[in-house]
């Protein structure tokens, strides 16, 4: 025991006498549009995947748009509902959401620019689906009690819910001068859903496969491309490095991970994460069994889901990834201007998946899946 406070005191000393604050290079930035805040809603998905398929219409088009998260949102939770009422109530209903719910949403309904549908009701500034998901829950509750003596259409009642505090659907608009449909809005913006695949990593299925990957907010059963965790670390480097940007699953649960310092690293042992977010120092290495046990155990959930835009680098040579987040940018609450700087540290043990054009991923990964051809 006395030994192994030494080992630690020692460890404390020494980073102690050795620190160096942060400096950041920036390696590669990628275009994205203005960070904003998600408010009071577990949508996350919905505003880091919107913010994704921005950047990809920059990429295709060169055109900046500001598109509708809640449009996406509007068309997710009847399939929420759909599912829960089907299962009998044996799944999970929440706000929760993936990046492939918003392909499948625009996939089936399109997509619309945010001044066209905000999802914000009697003079609103910020989002707030509170009142919103209880009338969801309790009208989907009462159908379940006793489905004989509901009296109404239970999903005539959930879209009646949504409208009033999202909105009524959308099925034309003007958008610079031109009359679009949700429909051929998407075809203008060359966004194709069937392009873009999620992928990750996990050793209980096996690799170069496709599997559902069971966790609490894949509702819609989505299916994963399985690579071993330095192919999923390959892709990502690939894509950004071709001016690809990233859609990113991961947990942000870690004292490390901090809005307020705008960091997420993962610090070797014995290295406190007040000292770590302050003090730029060397950071745990990341196997793919230590991924999978912290996943196992449920150290690592799919807490959040955001945006990566670049790679940055310490004055160690470290590499981090800039990471687009929907907390808004309150100076008091959030640096680097509601970015965060993840480490690839961090990213290789708490990344859940990540979503990317096919055309990003390296065609050495890409020929071992013959549907991403």
């Amino acid at each position: 025991m006395k030994k192994a406070l030494f080992i630690l005191t020692f460890i404390s000393t020494f980073c102690f006498i050795n620190a160096q604050q942060y400096e950041f290079e920036t390696i590669i930035d990628l275009e994205a549009t203005d960070v904003i805040s998600q408010g009071r809603t577990g949508t996350c998905w919905s505003f880091s995947a919107s913010s994704f398929l921005e950047s990809e219409i920059m990429r295709l088009t060169g055109k900046t748009i500001d598109i509708s998260e809640m449009y996406n949102v509007r068309h997710t939770y009847p399939k929420k509902a759909w599912i829960y009422v089907m299962r009998q109530g044996k799944a999970q209903f929440s706000q929760g959401g993936l990046a492939h719910d918003v392909m499948n949403s625009i996939s089936e309904f399109g997509l619309v620019p945010n001044y066209v549908y905000s999802g914000l009701k009697d003079g609103q500034d910020n989002h707030d689906h509170s009142k919103l998901v209880k009338e969801l829950k309790e009208t989907l509750e009462l159908y379940l009690k006793d489905s004989k003596a509901y009296v109404t259409d239970w999903k005539q009642d959930v879209a009646t819910i949504l409208d009033t505090h999202l909105g009524s659907d959308i099925t034309s608009f003007n958008y610079e001068g031109v009359q679009y449909t949700p429909k051929s809005f998407l075809e203008m913006t060359k966004i194709k859903p069937e392009d873009y695949v999620t992928i990750t990593s996990f050793s209980h299925a096996p690799y170069y496969s496709k599997f559902v990957l069971n966790i609490p907010d894949n509702f819609s059963n989505g299916s994963f491309y399985n690579v071993p965790l330095n192919d999923m670390m390959t892709t990502i480097d690939n894509a950004l490095k071709n001016g690809f940007t990233v859609e990113l699953d991961c947990d942000v649960s870690e004292k490390t991970f901090s809005s307020k310092h705008g960091l997420a690293i993962i610090p070797e042992e014995g290295i406190s994460s007040d000292f770590a977010l302050v003090n730029a120092g060397k950071e745990k290495e990341i196997t793919q069994e230590y991924r999978q046990q912290e996943f196992e155990n449920y150290n690592t959930t799919d807490d959040h889901l955001m945006h990566i835009t670049g790679i940055l680098k310490d004055q160690n040579g470290t590499t981090y990834y800039k990471v687009k987040n929907s907390w808004g940018k309150n100076p008091e609450r959030t640096a680097n201007d509601g970015y965060i700087y993840m480490s690839e540290s961090y990213m290789k043990l708490k990344t859940i998946s990540v979503m990317v054009h096919k055309d990003a991923v390296p065609n050495t990964i890409k020929e071992k899946f013959s549907s991403l051809n």
